[in-house]
């Protein structure tokens, strides 16, 4: 985490945005720039926080002198890492990051979590049985989504001392959260919940071990970081969701050359596919999902299924320079009733979250900034102490304050499924006018027609979709009204 900013105050949306089109380059330039956006107040605070205790555990000090020194500054060293590892800093987070616990006593309108849609009626409380079954339908399935967050006390990482990502590992960790949503999804199903007894499920179990923190878990902080050398990551920086995205595309790459050489170098179980914009996405223009190209990428990672195998796809966006432009906000919002839904790796400048739902102006998300100690899941452990990887706290942020840098996931588990989402994805974009969050198109020939894909439902055969943005406060039949372009909008480079 690199800066606390100034809340962003957005107009109530719908409403009609004087902002210029922004454009869904994402090269490392354009996250330089978008992370390091911050008050001089929040960097004072930042300075405060981060310079008065060490990150990593262990100190060596070769001078008597530092000795002495260390000796007498410890006591206020323990003090502040109390503060920072304690309910104060979740207090602090609070304040400066405006974000709170989600209050349900007033709900009366539709959540989606990651493609699940939860009713509530209108006009009821949270003290009536249906809208209470609906809520608790909620809550369980929210605290069985995979919480991973800063860890201490691990091994070191590679030639550093640290053994710790507090204050730096934010989005290291949400991408992990996103990541293993999909290995559930993909192992056990989009309605398995956590059980109540052990022992648990083995697939579960190897899930979390892939997640552990050190060089023998293959999805681990430590191999992420070795991955990403070439995009910048190294311990100790805050990293954007390009380069996260990237960087999990190196590291599946990795273990798929290697995939012969024991467990620990297993393959991810299904094509990943980062979707980019023009060409090699790296000059500007809304990304394109290219329906040959992953279909190359499942045939690829598994030949075997007759169905095609599974993709997980990663988009990452900048949808604005300062914040989000409003004429993308049903886009995104509506991206979360897509049953293919793995949500978003985002939040506030230079703290990311992982956001998994949404509610009216609400999003919900699970937060990595609580220190919680490292713990080691044996594959074999069936009856492992996993409460450290759940939360049952739901928290929730205003939807038009996330950094409009980020990345959407989605997992397709077949070819049926990568289909659906190829239709709604476009029908999508056609109600976007001019400036879709991404574009669909059946090969790189068709790229340079905007909408080459139009007529989708011919190609695919036309099914119903749903989540259409009914119940959506930023329902995109209403984004003629946040908009007064005419639909030929030029993309151009941030």
């Amino acid at each position: 985490m690199t800066s606390l900013p100034e809340r962003a105050v957005i107009s109530n949306f719908p409403g009609q945005s004087s902002d210029p089109v922004d454009t869904h380059t994402v090269g490392p330039k354009t996250e330089q720039a978008a992370s390091h956006s911050r008050s001089p107040k929040a960097s004072l605070l930042l300075s405060f926080f981060s310079s008065t205790f060490p990150i990593f555990e262990t100190i060596s000090s070769p001078s008597a002198d530092k000795k002495e020194n260390k000796s007498r500054n410890y006591g206020l060293t323990t003090a502040v890492r109390k503060v920072m590892t304690g309910g104060m800093m979740r207090k602090i987070q609070e304040r400066f990051l405006w974000t709170s616990k989600a209050d349900f006593s007033s709900s009366t309108s539709e959540m989606w979590l990651l493609g699940a849609c939860y009713k509530v009626s209108p006009g009821e409380s949270s003290t009536d049985t249906k809208t209470a079954s609906a809520l608790a339908a909620f809550l369980e399935d929210f605290s069985s989504k995979i919480w991973i967050t800063y860890r201490k006390g691990f091994d070191a990482i590679g030639d550093t001392r640290f053994t710790s990502d507090v204050n730096w590992g934010c989005m290291i960790r949400s991408s992990q959260m996103l990541v293993a949503q999909a290995l559930i999804f993909h192992h056990l199903g989009r309605s398995w919940r956590k059980p109540l007894q052990k022992p648990y499920d083995r697939d579960y179990v190897g899930i979390l071990h892939l997640f552990g923190d050190s060089d023998t878990s293959r999805y681990s902080i430590h191999n992420l970081l070795q991955a990403g050398k070439g995009y910048g990551l190294s311990a100790g920086s805050w990293v954007g969701p390009y380069a996260m995205c990237r960087t999990w595309e190196t590291l599946v790459r990795a273990n798929r050359d290697h995939g012969g050489h024991g467990q620990e170098k297993e393959t991810l179980p299904m094509a990943l596919y980062i979707v980019s914009g023009d060409e090699d996405g790296e000059r500007g223009g809304a990304p394109i999902v290219c329906m040959d190209i992953a279909f190359k990428l499942c045939s690829e990672c598994c030949t075997a299924q007759s169905t095609g195998a599974s993709i997980l796809l990663l988009v990452p966006l900048v949808l604005g320079l300062e914040k989000v432009n409003l004429r993308y906000m049903p886009l995104l919002w509506e991206t979360f009733t897509f049953p293919q839904s793995l949500g978003i790796m985002g939040g506030k400048p230079g703290a990311s979250t992982y956001i998994v739902g949404v509610q009216d102006d609400k999003a919900f998300y699970l937060d990595p900034h609580e220190v919680q100690p490292v713990v080691d899941i044996k594959t074999d452990n069936l009856d492992a102490d996993t409460s450290s990887y759940h939360c049952s706290t739901v928290r929730n942020m205003d939807f038009d304050s996330i950094d409009p840098s980020l990345a959407i996931g989605f997992y397709c588990r077949d070819k049926d499924d990568f289909e659906d989402f190829c239709l709604r994805a476009s029908r999508l974009a056609e109600r976007s006018n001019g400036a879709p969050l991404f574009t669909i198109a059946k090969s790189f020939e068709h790229v340079k027609c905007k909408y080459s894909m139009g007529s989708l439902s011919d190609i695919l055969g036309d099914t119903d979709c749903h989540g259409n943005g009914e119940n959506n406060k930023y329902g995109s039949e209403n984004s003629d009204e946040c908009n007064a372009h005419n639909g030929d909008d030029d993309w151009q480079v941030l």
